[in-house]
């Protein structure tokens, strides 16, 4: 299915490795150019330099979004884009023994996808077609017991993500968001399989995904998703084909389930 975005242009926030990654890989299959954000210099080279040697277009973008000549500069670099993804996002160890790493990840989870997509709606607007996308969590229903501060300000994003599309109610650019469940980075990887062989379980990674899949953090398909799967489910949003899906939380989590 032709998606419509060949020769638009988009901005994934914290693109330079794992999920981010696999976002701009995908949109760059569908012949979007993307800008490949990091935060340091020389993080981003090598997604774009993969990227463009299969074909695609990319640039990109190493700059500190949390400071304000961080969006002065991403505003001269990149000037406009049709999509926006604000992928970037963690959790900075929050806990209810102190007040210290709160307002940080609501800073890092919340209040950088505000900022940037202030400074680039605007255009979007202008052309009268856009899509902003924020991306949340499966832990907006099924919070660990751990970071309650990242949990809670990625919950927010819905309400947030409500008011937007209605802040702009006839443009043409919607606003939606999506909340993964467990993603297969390298580091997601790494992590379950060490967790597996400390469980005496086989660390191949067919083993360790049907174990994780099934016992550590269930899910109804018994899979896990890479992030060219979770960035398949973006293209389809950043599509001409989303038009009808607006100031949704969608779950994309293969029916995640306590464990």
């Amino acid at each position: 299915m032709d998606l419509g975005v060949s020769g638009k242009s988009a901005l994934v926030t914290g693109s330079y490795r794992g999920t981010g990654a696999g976002i701009a890989a995908c949109l760059a299959d569908e012949g979007v150019k993307v800008w490949v954000h990091s935060f340091e210099h020389g993080d981003a080279e090598k997604i774009v330099e993969q990227i463009n040697e299969s074909g695609g277009e990319a640039e990109p973008l190493e700059v500190d979004l949390f400071t304000n000549k961080g969006i002065d500069v991403m505003i001269n670099e990149v000037n406009h884009v049709d999509i926006l993804v604000n992928n970037f996002g963690k959790p900075a160890g929050s806990s209810w023994q102190s007040i210290d790493k709160w307002d940080l990840e609501w800073e890092q989870n919340v209040l950088l996808g505000v900022k940037v997509t202030q400074a680039l709606i605007g255009g979007m607007r202008a052309q009268e077609w856009g899509r902003i996308i924020f991306v949340g969590t499966v832990g907006v229903d099924q919070p660990r017991n751990h970071s309650p501060g990242y949990y809670g300000a990625k919950a927010s994003l819905h309400a947030i993500v409500r008011t937007l599309a209605m802040e702009l109610k006839g443009t043409g650019v919607t606003a939606n968001m999506f909340n993964p469940g467990m993603i297969a980075t390298e580091e997601v990887k790494a992590m379950l399989t060490k967790a597996a062989e400390k469980r005496s379980i086989p660390t191949d990674w067919e083993s360790v995904e049907t174990w994780a899949s099934t016992e550590y953090f269930p899910n109804l398909t018994s899979r896990i998703a890479t992030p060219e799967d979770i960035g398949r489910v973006v293209s389809f949003l950043a599509s001409e084909h989303s038009w009808y899906i607006n100031g949704a939380s969608i779950a994309v989590d293969g029916g995640s389930v306590d464990a």
